[in-house]
């Protein structure tokens, strides 16, 4: 799989790839896209050159012209220089002048770092997206030399590849074309290596008992694994990246446990842990293994994928095209087997593309901008020429992938987890057509009901869901308390990133470096001004198999993520001190006397009830509280509320005394006086089973005390009739920042809320004593039977 017939005609071998791309559905004709490599010159049958060269008149090596100060003008001697400070940046301490960076071990933030050494050291000065974009050594090498007057190199490719001549855009090319010409080079010459694939007949349409899955260390890949687990009968060979079982088997088990799924004896006796790598030939593993898998498998699932929207397609060539067409050559040696591989919407990122359904043309490769794009869209390319080769591929397109609607888990490290984190914290979102996201959980079922299902093999469906409006998400944001401003997209990301510049957060770093790169930003451009992506094959497939529905990705299915991601310092929820989102008065009068005795003082309350977002009803079942109490017998002036709470329903209504009184509401007050004295007050109301309904929903009975100490006044305070109506339902106020039609739909959603539970209250009390009426087979308690 991995050679190459050097004797293949390089004219046939880019006609085979151009009616390969035509027939992908993405916008080149054969002749348009002949005439554009034909452009670019004659053949030439050096891959390894894209210029002329100035070799060594004595070592045959590539020099630039030597100054006093300039680095090694070698470039061998360069790149070997460069290999080395690059080696201080990995786990392993070593880079080989030819391998990628990225692929070894490093990160984002040692890219950085590894500019400043070459820098500092070497006086070298490399933009950081030309590391993103090729972060091998030799590469780095050459495009430096090329910068400072030497002849410069195409890189070498880590796989031979047929003698293409390197791609120029043409003089009449569009002035959007923006991917770099060694890329599309590299492209052509990737999409050839489809050709290598063998014939193969059509497996058999069974359900897989033994499936492969690769990316299941990964977010989607193991919510997949235990969707494959928990859905069919399958026993699954997972294919993890370590040096042998023992490391691969811990790292799938932490990565399991980090998603909040469970890692238990069932799942690890259905699952086998194979440690290797999509990058290497044979997926890294022996001979013997390979042909074991040939000839057993029922099916490949192909997860795994290097995803990083900074990097080049020559960093991530290797994982997510090479990868793939591994994972092509297994599913077509041995026994015949389907291919489900997961590929992305990405494949339409181009700017101005008018509709990306499940059979509309791709995005012109040309037009492409991000490395992560590019690579998607020539594995999914590839993948449609080994269809004509009688291969089933089955691609699976998901968009965003969103938390867990149920545990909240979350991708730390995807691009939109750190955007809705910026949107929260900085109260910002950018001007955007749709989101095209869709949580975890659906995606993940859905695929693998793609999988099970021999009827659905061998077609293109888009998992994104129910897109998303701008006008969606403000509304979802202002429900739960977090109003935003809407900026165009260069407004937002400038204001952005000075926060994150001025505060920084390590758990959003890699968005701020996302915000600085140019690629990355073209990238974001044209995902907030695609258009909606429609899926009406993956519709019909959940209808026939009778899953859930998509439905919007919306404020309540990211309300658990949301907890997550401030729980772990990415976003911020709606604080008490915060200005609150909807807020009433209450005023009640009554009496108090010491516990035991009479009540004969008179008590008063004036307070302002509030909550600071919905998500606080949700999730607390609780209102703020402030205001005054008024009670001489405790104290000659007012007392004032430091803090307070009412917990509506607490305890889901669990009655007192017998089961006679269902908890309606309970207040917790901590109050001051005027000399620094410190006392409380616990409030309750309570259902009864009597008539006096009414009633029962404004008395509240209460215990006064000092701090620390037991109560020593009790009473009785009530809301007076004639104020219930005008304060609590005419006298609700809602945030002024909030549209008429929002702050309706607020006090809408409280009314009916608080209502809600209210009625849930008051029926349990009576309820019971229903029940107790009709059992007659017992005998009355004394108590019931003085009700």
């Amino acid at each position: 799989m991995r050679e190459v017939n050097e004797d293949t005609s390089t004219h046939a071998a880019v006609r085979a790839t151009a009616e390969a791309i035509e027939r992908g559905g993405v916008g080149l004709s054969v002749d348009e896209l002949l005439a554009k490599v034909a452009a670019a010159g004659a053949v030439d049958t050096d891959p390894g050159t894209d210029g002329e060269t100035a070799p060594d008149a004595d070592t045959g090596r590539e020099t630039a012209p030597a100054t006093d100060s300039a680095p090694p003008r070698d470039v061998d001697a360069l790149a070997a220089a460069i290999a080395d400070r690059a080696g201080r940046h990995l786990p392993s301490g070593h880079l080989a002048a030819d391998a990628d960076f990225f692929d070894a071990g490093g990160s984002s933030v040692s890219a950085v770092e590894l500019v400043a050494v070459l820098e500092d050291e070497l006086g070298m000065e490399i933009d950081l997206d030309e590391v993103f974009a090729d972060a091998r050594p030799i590469s780095l090498a050459r495009r430096a030399l090329k910068h400072t007057g030497a002849a410069a190199v195409v890189p070498t490719p880590v796989t031979p590849v047929m003698p293409i001549t390197p791609f120029t855009p043409p003089p009449d090319a569009p002035a959007h074309s923006a991917a770099r010409p060694e890329d599309l080079t590299q492209i052509l010459a990737d999409l050839a290596l489809a050709d290598r694939l063998p014939f193969v007949a059509s497996p058999e349409p069974l359900p897989p008992r033994r499936v492969l899955l690769t990316g299941a260390t990964g977010f989607l890949g193991s919510h997949m694994l235990l969707d494959l687990l928990r859905h069919s009968d399958a026993h699954v060979y997972c294919l993890v990246r370590a040096a042998d079982e023992e490391t691969a088997t811990a790292r799938l088990g932490t990565a399991l446990k980090s998603y909040a799924l469970p890692w238990s004896a069932e799942v690890r006796r259905r699952i086998t842990v194979l440690p290797g790598d999509i990058r290497h030939p044979h997926l890294g593993l022996s001979d013997d293994l390979w042909n074991t898998l040939a000839h057993e498998l029922d099916s490949v699932v192909g997860v795994a994928a290097a995803v990083d929207f900074l990097r080049g397609y020559q960093s991530l060539r290797t994982s997510n095209v090479l990868g793939a067409l591994t994972l092509a050559e297994l599913a077509a040696t041995g026994r015949p087997k389907p291919l489900h591989h997961i590929s992305s919407i990405a494949v339409f990122n181009e700017v101005g593309i008018p509709s990306m359904g499940e059979d509309d043309p791709l995005a012109h490769v040309d037009r492409l901008i991000a490395g992560y794009d590019q690579t998607k869209w020539a594995a999914e390319v590839a993948l449609r020429r080994a269809r004509d080769h009688g291969l089933v591929v089955t691609a699976l397109r998901p968009g965003g992938i969103g938390g867990h609607t149920r545990t909240g888990a979350y991708n730390p490290q995807d691009l939109s987890s750190g955007l809705i984190s910026a949107f929260g914290r900085f109260r910002t979102v950018p001007a955007f057509r749709y989101l095209n996201a869709a949580p975890v959980d659906w995606v993940s079922r859905v695929a693998v009901a793609a999988v099970c299902e021999p009827d659905a093999w061998g077609f293109d469906y888009n998992l994104t869901g129910v897109p998303n409006t701008l006008d969606d998400v403000v509304g979802d944001m202002a429900l739960g308390g977090v109003h935003v401003r809407v900026h165009d997209w260069d407004e937002w990301r400038t204001d952005a990133l000075s926060r994150l510049q001025a505060d920084p957060i390590p758990e959003l770093a890699f968005l701020a470096r996302v915000l600085q790169s140019p690629t990355a930003l073209k990238l974001c451009e044209a995902t907030l001004k695609g258009p909606a992506a429609t899926a009406d094959r993956t519709t019909a497939l959940v209808d026939a198999l009778g899953l859930p529905p998509a439905a919007r990705y919306d404020a309540r299915a990211q309300l658990r993520t949301f907890e997550r991601l401030a729980r772990d310092g990415l976003a911020r929820l709606p604080q008490q001190d915060d200005q609150p989102y909807l807020w009433f008065s209450e005023t009640t009068e009554g009496s108090v006397g010491p516990v035991g005795a009479t009540p004969d003082t008179p008590c008063a309350m004036s307070l302002t009830l509030s909550i600071a977002s919905m998500h606080q009803l949700v999730t607390e079942r609780r209102v703020d509280v402030r205001g005054e109490v008024t009670c001489p017998a405790l104290h000659p002036e007012p007392l004032t509320v430091a803090r307070g709470d009412i917990w509506i329903r607490p305890e889901e209504g669990i009655p007192h005394r017998h089961g006679l009184r269902h908890q309606l509401l309970r207040y917790r007050l901590e109050l001051t006086d005027t000399e620094g004295g410190r006392w409380w007050l616990e409030g309750h109301k309570y259902a009864r089973a009597r008539r006096d309904v009414w009633r029962q929903t404004r008395a509240l009975t209460v215990e006064l005390g000092r701090e620390g100490g037991p109560a020593s006044l009790a009473g009785e305070v009530v809301v007076p009739a004639d104020s219930y109506v005008r304060d609590q339902i005419d006298g609700i106020k809602v945030d002024p920042r909030l549209t008429s039609q929002e702050k309706r739909a607020a006090k809408l959603t409280w009314l009916a809320w608080f209502g809600l539970e209210m009625g849930r209250g008051l029926l349990g009390p009576f309820a019971r004593a229903a029940a107790d009426l009709l059992d007659l087979r017992r005998t009355q308690t004394p108590t019931e039977q003085h009700r």
